[in-house]
């Protein structure tokens, strides 16, 4: 007689089988990887930064399926899932992975944290008590981060040391979301500021602070990043034109394409850019940053929800409110779900919620990316191999490489390895 369905055990430290399924894009064929299957939303950490480990043989997620936002992690490239964190929620898309493999940096409120991915201990980095703080963003050799916030009722960038030390305070005026350092020189910061002008830049010991382009509320520049080494800025005039501009000197904004860029990521030359599409969701596509010229990699499926993408502007104050009269209408408000920023309130319907947005990212090889889908109803983790696509199967493939790193001996995530966290 079946005893029925084996019970999943939650907890730090806790391994479920592998929910790894495999399929293909029906329009490109590209070889799809679904990772998780569960009841709770899952989904990779925020587009700015690669979910994978730097050897690839780990994929560091948030999941629900605990009760409440705790970090995960899938071997790669079975798909064995541990549980990296337990206790009070994580900001869902705050996770970023050190340069060198062994940490992941994470918020929790008004406290950022580290977490060791051998021994899953979690040490304290820095704390605001009372603050709410965005994402995590390191510098390119992995010794600061930074994270927006507000705290005491002022907005600004949380700055300082991955070790603990040298921790102060940048102070703005406005709403700040999204610092990231320059990969060529961590002594600057690009953010965003909301409502526009959106785009600043700030040393990280406050000074040099600069508005980079000056626009109103109607010129909705959104997603902004550096485009790779070349240390150009790249962003989206939403909702037809992806751009880039010079960091130093005469900041004139530049054509790349003009279609419907939304989230984007470009790989590490500079060469390509990876984003998804909304209002219509076409895909997810690689884009030739030289000449404009895209390539589908496959369907997104997603929700792709928010009322704002639908506009040509930023949400103002009565946007917000509207938003906020419709949910208490509906009776959607639970205690103790209160946001851990304002980007993620659980039934922001203005600019998400951000777990129906797939935010492809790449993978350290750039030979697969990561995104989110809800295309079955519930948000999940996906991979897709560019090495299947037919104009990229020259590239190796990612999982083999991933396979080959499972399977060295001493490796820590290997079989033959006592630390199967």
């Amino acid at each position: 007689m079946s005893s029925g369905p084996k019970a999943v055990s939650h907890g730090k430290g806790s391994v479920q089988e592998p929910e790894l399924s495999t399929l293909a894009d029906p329009v490109t064929g590209v070889r799809l990887r679904q990772f998780t299957s569960g009841p709770g939303i899952s989904h990779p950490s925020y587009f700015l930064q690669s979910s994978f480990t730097p050897c690839m043989t780990r994929l560091i997620f948030t999941s629900y399926r605990s009760g409440s936002a705790q970090l995960h992690a899938a071997l790669l490239p079975n798909g064995e899932l541990t549980q990296l964190t337990e206790g009070a929620p994580i900001h869902p898309f705050s996770a970023a992975i050190h340069p060198d493999g062994e940490m992941v940096f994470f918020v929790r409120g008004g406290e950022v944290w580290r977490l060791a991915l051998a021994s899953l201990r979690e040490e304290k980095v820095a704390a605001f008590p009372g603050a709410q703080l965005g994402e995590v963003s390191l510098s390119c050799d992995g010794e600061w981060l930074a994270c927006a916030g507000k705290h005491h009722g002022q907005n600004g960038i949380a700055v300082g040391k991955a070790n603990g030390n040298e921790w102060n305070w940048i102070s703005f005026p406005r709403t700040v979301i999204h610092p990231q350092y320059h990969p060529l020189d961590s002594n600057w910061l690009e953010f965003a500021a909301d409502p526009a002008p959106r785009m600043f830049r700030v040393r990280r010991d406050g000074t040099g602070l600069e508005c980079l382009m000056e626009h109103g509320n109607d010129t909705f520049v959104v997603h902004e990043t550096f485009l790779g080494g070349s240390g150009d800025l790249l962003f989206t005039i939403w909702p037809g034109l992806l751009c880039r501009m010079p960091w130093e000197g005469e900041r004139t904004c530049t054509e790349i394409a003009r279609f419907n860029a939304w989230h984007i990521a470009p790989d590490r030359t500079g060469q390509r850019i990876l984003c998804d599409t909304n209002h219509p969701d076409e895909g997810i596509f690689l884009v030739n940053a030289a000449t404009g010229e895209r390539e589908l990699v496959c369907l997104s499926l997603a929700s792709n929800q928010g009322s704002q993408w639908k506009q040509s502007r930023y949400a103002l104050a009565e946007d917000f409110e509207r938003a906020r009269a419709e949910q208490a209408s509906a009776a959607d408000t639970v205690p103790g779900k209160q946001a851990l920023s304002w980007m993620e309130v659980a039934t922001d319907t203005v600019y998400g919620p951000q777990w129906t947005h797939p935010h492809p990212s790449f993978s350290p090889d750039e030979r697969a990316i990561a995104f989110a889908s809800d295309r079955d109803g519930i948000t999940q983790v996906y991979v897709a191999d560019l090495t299947s696509h037919p104009k990229w199967a020259t590239l190796e493939s990612w999982a083999g490489r991933a396979q080959e790193a499972d399977n060295r001996p001493g490796s820590a995530t290997g079989k033959g390895s006592e630390d199967r966290t």
